[in-house]
């Protein structure tokens, strides 16, 4: 045997250790394949290291700038990805299990670069508007920011998904400008130190974002403050004892726990054999008892169905785990593989005897388990596994003990309300689904099954066309759960990013609030534009700077004249009789009039640096316009986003968007709006 590599941990921007300590074994015939290293690390040197460096790095750029850093990272990741698949496959996880871990994780840098784009300003302040007015005179007023903490996240991860763990985890945090010092689970660490090593190797992030724990936290956590976090994946037993480190709760760090939980699926007693539902049901238990063998912290633990079905189901389920052929992926026709490690094939084999203790076993090791192969009697290959419990509503093992592995308890309920108390059962869950082909049935389960669980799959014809299925968490929606689940969530888009940053709540004048947030304030300061907004590039503009037009009389004929081209003939506008016995006395214009009115008003016509309108937001008609009414209109610049992108020629651009305010003769706000427009950069040799 040629010589071992001893992965290495990155600290302070260089990599460390040498001594061979950990053996780490291929689960697919017990190779030692890589070490640990013996050396220790000084954390005290890491934090340091990321607060003093990482953290000033980070914040010389801006949200959209890192967002532009994680789309270049994911672009070269995927590049590079077989190279990942190759070692993945050591795990013994099937190429469709690399796929969820290698391109999940590299997909779920691209959805956080897109949503940052999106949803996020060119700076480092975050406004959680709107402003909220604190006096009757309109000079004192509140709002919420969002900053970077200053702080580092220490991320530590389960062994199941070594890349998508480490990745999940990063994207949100490096958004918000947080250091991240990540700790992959020992058993699979050598495949999160291979995409560790790319992401270096890319040079595409800050010094200090990143550093890698190979082996033991030792010291960490009692070293870290109130400016710190702490994410967690992995068992609920490893969550409770971290998260009651002394030194934690004495600093108050945040913790973030995305715990195993025995997630359930529920066959609906409105579903017959014969109806799609139950087929897309039984495939979607199999798929998520199978994948990854089991080893993810969403997959069904619990197989709640109606009594009168019980057999049905069982007999469609063996039929369907008895053609999965595991063994070694390389294999051609192989579905499933091995568990990570001997130590989890022991764990997972202790946990089913708990739970075959006074329940049925109707699929197993019996029923013709032969992994295929070479070498494969060595290595860590587990049986599909289904039992079936008849009295899960006093069977407390089923609701308890979770093997992690490809394992799954059948149950049996009476009616609706009892399915769904066996649901709660697992006292906080990741993730249910919900089978049914009636939406009031949907309507009722819902809202109940989602006090305890995070998510909430409806299985049913319609939306397996495109479902992602149970146990596949996305970026843009919230991952986690409560009481068992850990109590926290990962992803869930933007939110994610929230949670690496700090809340302020900020009082003072509108101009003094604009200042802060980066964004014009309703009843701030303006600067009176000399030449129209319109007409000014994307540099040259500046928050503030407003327009108040001339004013134009509404009359009858606008009214008229708008109903024939938009084709709206609504009373209010038209019949003056029914208009009078209504709250306005009097026919009013449309609302949509003024709008038109208003752009009629403030737009400057000729060709500019403005190139298009990407849409309204936070549009409200405030009060009624009437014929006779006189209306006027003030544009403001309220905020601008440099999203770094240039056009065909070359010519840069950036999102501007403007606060528009239509006031009456009395000068009181009739319609409030905000427009987002595309705007030109300046020629470079302008």
């Amino acid at each position: 045997m040629g010589h071992i590599p001893t992965l290495q941990s990155l600290i302070a921007g260089r990599w460390h250790g040498a001594a061979s300590h950990t053996p780490l074994h291929s689960a697919l015939d017990s190779t030692l394949i890589y070490h640990t290293h013996a050396e220790k690390i000084d954390f005290d040197e890491a934090l340091t290291f990321a607060r003093k460096t990482g953290v000033k790095t980070l914040m010389r750029q801006t949200f959209q700038e890192r967002a532009a850093a994680l789309k270049a990272l994911a672009l070269y990741l995927i590049e590079r990805k077989e190279e990942l698949y190759a070692i993945s496959h050591l795990t013994g996880a099937t190429r469709q299990d690399s796929w969820v871990d290698v391109e999940g994780g590299i997909g779920t840098l691209f959805a956080y670069a897109s949503m940052g784009s999106r949803e996020l300003p060119s700076s480092n302040v975050l406004h959680e508007g709107p402003a909220i007015a604190l006096g009757k005179r309109g000079g004192f007023a509140g709002t919420h920011i969002l900053v970077p903490r200053g702080g580092v996240a220490v991320h530590i991860n389960a062994f199941n998904f070594p890349i998508w763990g480490l990745l999940e985890k990063f994207a949100p945090s490096f958004l918000a400008a947080m250091p991240c010092i990540a700790k992959p689970a020992t058993a699979t660490s050598y495949l999160t130190h291979a995409v560790v090593k790319m992401m270096v190797d890319s040079n595409l992030l800050p010094d200090g974002a990143l550093q890698l724990v190979i082996g033991s936290t030792g010291d960490l956590l009692d070293r870290l403050g109130g400016f710190d976090a702490v994410t967690f994946t992995g068992s609920a037993d490893t969550a409770a004892m971290l998260r009651a480190n002394g030194n934690l709760i004495r600093a108050s760090v945040p913790f973030t726990a995305e715990a195993d939980s025995l997630n359930c699926a529920v066959l609906a007693p409105d579903v017959l054999p014969s109806d799609p539902e139950f087929d897309l049901f039984i495939k979607e238990v199999a798929r998520e008892m199978t994948g990854k063998a089991g080893q993810k912290c969403t997959a069904i633990r619990r197989v709640i169905v109606p009594e009168a079905l019980v057999d049905a189901v069982g007999e469609r389920l063996r039929e369907r785990l008895a053609k999965i052929t595991v063994g070694d992926p390389n294999v051609e026709g192989v579905r499933m593989g091995a568990l990570a490690s001997m130590d989890q094939h022991r764990d997972v084999s202790a946990r089913v005897e708990l739970l075959a203790r006074g329940n049925e076993v109707l699929f197993g090791a019996r029923d013709g388990f032969k992994p295929v192969g070479e070498n494969v009697a060595s290595g860590a290959f587990f049986s599909p596994t289904l039992l079936l419990c008849r009295n899960a509503m006093v069977n407390d093992a089923v609701h308890d003990v979770e093997a992690f592995g490809p394992v799954s308890t059948l149950m049996t309920y009476n009616d609706i309300d009892e399915a769904l108390e066996l649901a709660a059962r697992g006292k906080g869950s990741l993730v249910t689904t919900f089978a049914t082909k009636d939406p009031a049935l949907a309507a009722y389960a819902v809202p109940i099954v989602a006090a305890s669980h995070g998510r909430v799959l409806i299985l049913d014809r319609e939306a397996a066309v495109d479902s992602t299925g149970h146990g596949s968490p996305l970026p843009q929606l919230k991952h986690g759960g409560p009481g068992r689940a850990g109590g926290g969530e990962e992803l869930g888009g933007i939110r994610a990013v929230k949670h690496f940053l700090q809340r302020a709540a900020v009082q003072g004048s509108p101009t003094m609030l604009g200042a802060v947030t980066g964004e014009y304030v309703r009843g701030g300061a303006v600067k009176e534009s000399d030449l129209h907004p319109f007409r000014r590039h994307f540099e040259d503009l500046e928050v503030g700077h407003s327009l108040l037009t001339h004013r134009r009389t509404v009359s009858e004929a606008d009214i008229v004249n708008f109903g024939g081209v938009s084709g709206d003939y609504f009373y209010m506008h038209f019949d003056a009789i029914a208009a009078k016995d209504t709250q306005f006395g009097q026919r009013i214009a449309h609302g949509y009039f003024v709008l038109s009115a208003a752009a009629g008003l403030f737009v400057s016509p000729a060709p500019g640096p403005v190139l298009a309108n990407y849409g309204l937001d936070n549009l409200r008609f405030v009060a009624p316009v009437a014929i006779g009414d006189t209306i006027r209109a003030r544009l403001t610049c309220k905020r601008k986003v440099d999203r770094n992108r240039t056009d065909e020629q070359g010519r840069g651009q950036g999102v501007v968007a403007w606060d528009v305010q239509v006031t009456n003769q009395r000068d009181e706000l009739v319609a409030s709006y905000d427009i987002l427009t595309l705007v030109q950069k300046r020629a470079v040799d302008e």
